[in-house]
């Protein structure tokens, strides 16, 4: 089997430092070669992930261009994704095309037909109601939980083969070898959703170091963040994400107790998580995918937090850790952190959450998104030329 896994124009994958759909891709291609899949990326120039062909328009990833107005960046995504159609009208040997681009790709490839397409659903589907409520039949959709595709209007879950849990490397990694301390962890982009204000209050009255790591509007460092607030002509000023940093969770940084370090990547990233006491989740809406818990359990961090969205799904409350309703029984757990068994944590990583058991899942979904196609015997796409998207046909991605 040949799949075009479409990751994108925003990030590289892997993605060096925050990137959630490009981390779940970068998982997903290893085990996925593993197993005889062929894969072709259409992605950016910067990605260095091994593939067996790359397609891609922009040398760069866009994100940076995502905190524009819409007018300024609407042609972005359907700059790659026009590209992408007309490789795949140029050829004839892919068999799937797995889509992780928000509406544009499912709109655009449903509209111009081609190979069937699995399309994976990573956001809060109440974000577009006209869309997702008229969902294009031919185009077959998972979720990454059950908790995310119960949201989903009628259509959307019509369009579903069922949800697929996010995965983790580190699920197959050995335990760091990393001090334990006393700090607790909060992990993901700074903004009103990820609840940063509340972790610090806790922490705060709690007398609980808390180190919050995570970028804001793409600004990866204090010093980043300084340099916007000190220009009032800047464009990120105004942001929602910023002005929650500044009037929400800044008043409570000390840089001693409560700290906001910026975001990390990489080794640095794993060690600050694992020497962690616990990793806080007081998440302030319904988490489609929890990547972060995922992460947490692969590493044995004990995850405490709020029972919303997935977290239920991944958390078994007093085994693999702790879940609250309220803010102030969030409290009172964290002092409980200690009846959780790290192994326990990391055994169910290993068992659940491992990147080989998600492409498994994702590999009977192509199969039943292939034989969905069948019965609907679309007719092949017309011939037609043009081009635009570079196509590296090497057993490696630049």
């Amino acid at each position: 089997m040949k799949v075009l896994i479409n990751a994108g124009p925003w990030l590289p994958v892997p993605p060096t430092g925050y990137g959630g759909i490009e981390n779940v891709v970068a998982t997903l291609i290893p085990p996925l070669r593993r197993m005889g899949v062929r894969v072709v990326l259409a992605t950016v120039g910067q990605s260095t992930i091994e593939v067996d062909e790359v397609l891609r328009v922009y040398d760069e990833g866009q994100f940076p261009h995502l905190q524009e107005p819409y007018n300024q960046v609407m042609g972005i995504a359907h700059a790659h994704q026009a590209a992408l159609v007309a490789e795949l009208r140029r050829r004839d040997d892919i068999d799937l095309v797995h889509d992780h681009l928000e509406v544009v790709g499912p709109a655009v490839l449903s509209a111009l037909g081609g190979p069937p397409v699995l399309h994976t659903l990573h956001w809060d589907l109440r974000k577009h109601p006209d869309f997702y409520g008229s969902f294009p039949r031919d185009i077959s959709v998972n979720g990454v939980s059950n908790s995310q595709l119960s949201r989903a209007p009628a259509r959307l879950r019509a369009a579903s083969l069922g949800a697929v849990h996010l995965a983790t490397p580190l699920a197959d990694a050995p335990p760091l070898d990393v001090p334990r301390g006393e700090h607790v962890i909060v992990m993901g982009r700074i903004c009103p959703m990820k609840g940063q204000h509340i972790a610090a209050r806790v922490c705060r009255d709690l007398g609980l170091p808390l180190v919050m790591a995570g970028p804001v509007c793409g600004l990866n460092t204090p010093e980043e963040l300084n340099a916007v607030l000190d220009d009032p002509g800047h464009p990120l000023n105004g942001h929602g994400d910023l002005r929650y940093h500044a009037e929400r969770v800044a008043p409570y940084l000390d840089g001693d107790l409560i700290r906001w370090i910026g975001a990390v990547g990489g080794e640095e990233r794993d060690r600050l998580y694992a020497s962690a006491r616990a990793a806080l989740f007081p998440i302030q809406w319904d988490e489609p995918g929890g990547t972060a818990v995922v992460e947490a359990l692969a590493l044995g961090v004990p995850p405490v937090g709020l029972r919303r969205g997935v977290l239920p799904e991944i958390i078994e409350h007093g085994r693999t850790g702790l879940l609250a309703d309220t803010e102030e029984e969030l409290v009172g757990l964290l002092a409980r952190v200690d009846e959780i068994d790290p192994e326990e944590c990391r055994r169910e990583a290993r068992t659940r959450f491992s990147p080989h058991v998600m492409a498994q899942r994702y590999l009977d979904l192509y199969e039943r998104t292939l034989t969905r196609a069948r019965r609907r015997a679309k007719p092949p796409l017309r011939s037609i030329a043009g081009g635009g998207m570079a196509s590296v046909a090497a057993a490696r991605a630049r």
